[in-house]
């Protein structure tokens, strides 16, 4: 078991009937620290230092060299894509609380705001634009009904997902989380003003209507449904409206900007190599608040949105 709550070795059948084990730990890495890093940013932190808190059921956890090296690896590329610098951590071992072939991860970081008027504080108007980020698959939520569909499936995560996409569903759901601080650094090294942002995890596109304010999120434009999302949804089944209210669809990070700053922050996203696009509207219309996306049927209104 992982921190994403999947199995962080697949196997595939040779031949010979041996097995031959890909590990997936570096991945597991990756997503910790975006999990940290990309919460950090949305109030325009930039990230300093991260640190690593690995706790393990037993000690000879660590006596595996190639599991230890991809975890190592992975922490270190994410802190790379961050921006920011290892800050050490700690590797306590907790019998009795960690089971004995498990790790659980988890970390912290430090960011700055400099200066402080780039700070995002949610100032968001009528008629500001919203871009979206795509995001590489699922990221880290919605895992416990994607481990669910995958007891239901007859090759569990080996079966392949289809629709254009070759990977197996173990493969599909544990492809490393985006890390979306070059965005937000870029922006901030363009003069460019984020209203707001949002990082799209639990809660599916309900994310998006996060603030306290009312407004109605109107999204006319929202992309194409990874293969990964249709596989679910024939795999669950999953109803439409459900699986954009679980998942993200395709969608890991939300800006929220004026118009005039709109094409400038699209701009910047696609500089730092993301894939980004002109999403919808934010609309002021009295005391609603809701998320639609007209093209699909689906309105999800403020009540359905319980952030813990």
């Amino acid at each position: 078991m992982s921190r994403r709550g999947l199995a962080p070795r697949i196997s595939w059948p040779t031949p010979f009937t041996r097995r031959r084990v890909k590990i997936f730990y570096r991945e597991i890495s990756i997503d910790t620290v975006a999990t940290i890093v990309n919460d950090l940013v949305t109030c325009g932190a930039l990230p300093i230092s991260v640190a690593m808190h690995a706790a393990v059921g037993e000690s000879s956890w660590f006596a595996d060299a190639n599991r230890m090296e991809a975890l190592v690896a992975g922490w270190a590329e994410g802190c790379r894509q961050a921006g920011a610098v290892w800050g050490g951590g700690e590797t306590p071992t907790l019998p009795g609380i960690v089971k004995e072939e498990a790790i659980v991860l988890a970390g912290s970081a430090i960011g700055k705001v400099e200066p402080k008027s780039q700070r995002i504080t949610g100032d968001v108007k009528d008629g500001d634009k919203i871009i979206f980020l795509a995001s590489s698959g699922v990221q880290t939520n919605g895992l416990s009904l994607c481990r669910l569909i995958a007891s239901k499936l007859l090759q569990g995560y080996q079966t392949p997902i289809g629709h254009g996409d070759s990977r197996t569903y173990g493969e599909a759901l544990l492809a490393p989380s985006v890390i979306y601080v070059k965005f937000v650094a870029e922006c901030q090294n363009a003069g460019i003003k984020l209203n707001y942002v949002s990082h799209v995890t639990g809660h599916g596109w309900r994310k998006l209507m996060r603030l306290d304010e009312p407004f109605v999120y109107e999204i006319t434009n929202p992309g194409e449904e990874p293969a990964l999302f249709k596989f679910l949804r024939e795999a669950g089944p999953i109803e439409l409206r459900e699986a954009y209210a679980t998942f993200n669809q395709g969608v890991g990070f939300a800006a929220y900007v004026s118009p005039a700053n709109a094409e400038a922050a699209l701009a910047a996203a696609k500089a730092s190599g993301y894939k980004a696009w002109l999403a919808g509207t934010v609309k002021k219309a009295g005391a609603r608040k809701a998320v639609v996306i007209p093209s699909l049927g689906i309105e999800f209104d403020g009540s359905t949105l319980q952030v813990r």
